[in-house]
């Protein structure tokens, strides 16, 4: 007791106070970073707030209060254990240790904060553990930036570390007059000290003692997701994303239903009569030709939404094809839009079934059914098919030739990222010519992608929101009609179908919030000779998604679409109406009556139209089909 008694009663009052205001200062160091990095992410991204109030941006800084303190408390408790080390031993290798350690996670946020800065402009949301999919191949990370996002990542970064390590001198001075004279007394002190700081750090990172902790949805201030993302601590939230992307049990991250109960929920809401006699097509054994149009979103398509877009060309071509108006991507990736197209297989929250080769080969793929009619399978891209295991997914199913970046002519001019579309086409155009029987040729075009790489790209032709993408899209729109019209003077033309199709939505004009349904919102058109006359120019309006693609066509072929279990057909007037998507760490369902998107880091609805008793129908058979999905993926 009387040891007690000296080390925590009669210990000089300036050591103690030296002590709380270094814990102090631990949580001021955290804040201050925190803020500089929203400063550089407004400055950088200022155009994203023009809809809202300067006092609204400003309101960001005092909303982020809470989630602030808690990655503060929790960045604070391993230099904390160093702090209270040195009042045990006041060396000058500790004090260096705990600046070092300090500095280090110094370094890991300035880092996440600006990927972040850097990648908003072209993710429209926080960064997140997709980043990992990228940095499994930096020559893609590189060529999709453009010169000036490198730039400036290494700037902001630059600068955030410059500033932290000036805040860092002038907060942390070594006191050598912190210890005490005698081991007992340090180590009792050193231990107190830990216990009960640590102890408070740990309550602080909850965000308190109330049972559930704090999540995301406590910086939510503002109905404007841009000024929202601002709000949210983006050390938290990456870490966030990191705990569920580490998880084992992928399915622990959404909603599961029993099995059972899955499959009455499901197979009550899929009863349907298969047969139907809407054969679109004139010919028994077409060629298909799938243009997967990168990032075209249907929100900047005209002859879809009614209002002024950037694809007249297109909008031309409905009038002779075939347009699906209420069509939906599964996801907001390349690789996850391309096995949903092929294999008709939906998405499931942070899973990217093309990078599993031991799960997605599991899965039929529209080339390998037509392969009983002796079809040839090509798929061409422009850029590189590392991406998303993309070319490692094509050439697991069974594609005759798979070509990428590295089969292009040498001596083209290209952009930063791939080749450009026009290039893509007339070598596409040479492909076929040399091509014996009946064919299916994928081709994925790139100039719509960030960089936003085309000839003659300092003429803007859209001067709204989103300016760059939506003047790529009259670029891709003019490439695309070219094609076609070179096509028809080909012999293979008459005998083919083209699959007009885009891999995933994109930000455009009219919206930009990556949370909502109708970012998901995508074209398809088939398009071609064998289309009989009387579906020429017609809209289809049944709802549906990506994964019902191929066991739409199957039906028309008279083939083995039973496979694709989870694809349905959209010209069966008889089919249930839905889709699924997913979101930025959540998911989405969209039905007749309305959709909803949910974000599983903050267990709220980011976007809902349904009413509190169609919402609880619609998310019983959202999660039924969820689990059954994912109960098919763990199995696999």
């Amino acid at each position: 007791m009387n040891i007690l008694m000296e080390a925590c009663i009669f210990a000089p009052m300036n050591r103690i106070r030296t002590v709380v205001f270094q814990v102090g200062k631990l949580l001021l160091f955290w804040l201050a970073i925190f803020h500089i990095g929203r400063c550089f992410f407004s400055i950088h991204n200022w155009g994203k707030f023009s809809t809202i109030s300067f006092s609204e941006w400003f309101m960001a800084f005092i909303y982020s209060f809470r989630l602030d303190l808690a990655t503060a408390a929790l960045l604070s408790i391993l230099p904390l254990f160093l702090l209270a080390s040195y009042l045990y031993n006041s060396s000058n290798i500790l004090w260096k240790t705990f600046k070092i350690v300090l500095f280090l996670e110094v370094i890991m946020v300035v880092l996440i904060n600006a990927g972040e800065i850097n990648a908003y402009p072209e993710w429209n949301h926080k960064l997140t553990t997709r980043v990992f999919t990228h940095l499994m191949h930096p020559d893609e990370v590189v060529r999709t930036a453009d010169y000036s996002m490198t730039i400036w990542f290494f700037i902001y970064a630059l600068l955030e570390l410059v500033v932290a390590f000036f805040l860092l001198k002038k907060l942390f001075v070594n006191n050598k007059e912190v210890g005490f004279e005698k081991w007992y007394v340090n180590g009792i002190s050193s231990l107190s000290t830990f216990a009960v700081f640590g102890f408070t750090f740990l309550i602080l990172g909850r965000g308190g003692v109330q049972p559930i902790p704090i999540n995301i949805d406590a910086a939510y201030y503002s109905k404007n997701y841009v000024a929202n993302d601002l709000s949210v601590n983006s050390t938290y939230f990456f870490a966030k994303s990191l705990m569920l992307y580490s998880k084992s049990e992928l399915g622990g991250q959404f909603p599961r239903v029993n099995e059972k109960e899955a499959k009455i929920t499901f197979d009550d809401f899929y009863h349907y009569e298969i047969k139907h006699s809407n054969y679109i097509f004139t010919e028994q054994r077409p060629n298909f030709v799938f243009l997967i149009m990168e990032s075209w979103t249907a929100n900047a398509i005209s002859s879809i939404t009614g209002e002024p877009g950037a694809t007249p060309y297109f909008d031309a071509l409905t009038k002779e094809g075939l347009l699906f108006t209420q069509l939906y991507s599964t996801g907001g990736t390349s690789e996850i839009g391309n096995s949903s197209i092929f294999s008709g297989y939906p998405a499931l929250p942070e899973i990217s079934i093309s990078m599993q080769p031991d799960k997605h080969r599991k899965l039929p793929s529209f080339n390998q059914s037509l392969k009983q009619w002796n079809y040839s399978s090509h798929y061409l891209f422009s850029g590189d098919l590392k991406y998303g295991n993309i070319g490692g997914y094509f050439v697991d199913h069974g594609f005759d030739v798979v070509e990428d970046e590295n089969d292009f002519p040498a001596g083209l001019q290209r952009g930063k990222l791939n080749y450009y579309d026009e290039d893509l086409y007339e070598l596409l155009l040479k492909k076929i010519r040399k091509i014996k029987g009946p064919f299916l040729y994928g081709a994925f075009t790139g100039s719509t992608h960030s960089p936003y790489d085309y000839p003659d790209r300092q003429t803007k032709k859209w001067q709204g929101a989103e300016p760059e993408f939506m003047s790529s899209l009259f670029y891709a729109d003019k490439c695309l009609f070219d094609f076609l019209k070179k096509s028809k003077k080909e012999k293979w033309y008459k005998n083919t179908i083209f699959i007009i199709v885009a891999d995933h939505g994109h930000a455009s004009a009219k919206l930009q919030d990556p949370n909502l349904t109708g970012y998901f919102h995508v074209p398809l058109l088939i398009f071609g000779e064998p289309l009989k006359a009387q579906y020429r120019g017609k809209k289809i309006n049944h709802l549906g998604s990506q994964a019902d693609i191929v066991r739409t066509l199957l039906y028309q072929l008279g083939g083995d679409y039973e496979k694709y279990h989870w694809s349905k057909d959209l010209l069966n007037p008889n089919s249930p109406q839905f889709a699924l998507h997913t979101i930025n760490r959540g998911f989405g369902w969209i039905s007749p009556k309305g959709n909803f998107s949910f974000n599983m880091d903050a267990n709220s609805f980011p976007d809902n139209t349904f009413d509190a008793t169609q919402l609880k129908k619609e998310r019983k058979r959202c999660h039924a089909y969820m689990s059954l999905i994912y109960n098919e993926y763990t199995k696999f």
